[in-house]
């Protein structure tokens, strides 16, 4: 059903989702980025239907228990109570990752749709902590193509492997490109 869902927008949309080797996918953490816009999320989550992948996302566990928690759940959220984790979220999406080795852990690295200064970092140390690719998904809203522009293994170099990230997301059109900032770290 979610197939034919996202089959549908795309047709319609005339929207184009360009993915290299899908079986390199399951078990990473993927960043979405650019994260300008409120259309980034639902164009994203017909994109993970449309591949087929099995995904989860971390949200505030106030939407996952308000009256629609039900239709986060249904999207892949896990409502997270930062204050009851004690800020150890990498750890806790690292054991996700250990013990689901076909999910994906979707990460919008700016962690906010504002223009930002720098990327959140924690998509890089779940990577290594859980020993996963880094996944570089992506939306080009001047192309209408939505996907993934490469696979990355992190190093444990961190200036290296987000300088590679960084020139992968180059060139790439966020919905409003005066919101985000190319230079990521």
């Amino acid at each position: 059903m979610k197939y034919l869902i996202a089959s549908l927008f795309f047709k319609l949309t005339r929207w184009k989702l360009q993915v290299e080797d899908m079986s390199q996918i399951p078990g990473t953490v993927m960043i979405a980025a650019p994260h300008t816009s409120n259309w980034d999320f639902p164009i994203a989550l017909l994109s993970f239907w449309k591949m087929r992948i099995s995904f989860r996302y971390f949200i505030k566990d106030s939407y996952t228990r308000s009256p629609v928690g039900w239709f986060f759940k249904w999207t892949g959220a896990i409502g997270v109570n930062r204050t009851k984790l004690k800020n150890n979220l990498v750890e806790y999406a690292s054991q996700i990752l250990k013990n689901n080795p076909k999910i994906v852990i979707l990460v919008p690295a700016e962690g906010t749709r504002k223009r930002v200064e720098r990327w959140r970092t924690g998509f890089y140390h779940i990577a290594l902590n859980a020993n996963v690719n880094i996944t570089l998904g992506f939306l080009d809203y001047e192309k209408k193509i939505s996907g993934v522009l490469s696979v990355l293994k992190p190093t444990g170099v961190f200036e290296e492997d987000m300088k590679k990230i960084q020139d992968f997301y180059k060139g790439v059109k966020a919905k409003y490109p005066e919101l985000y900032n190319p230079q990521i770290f």
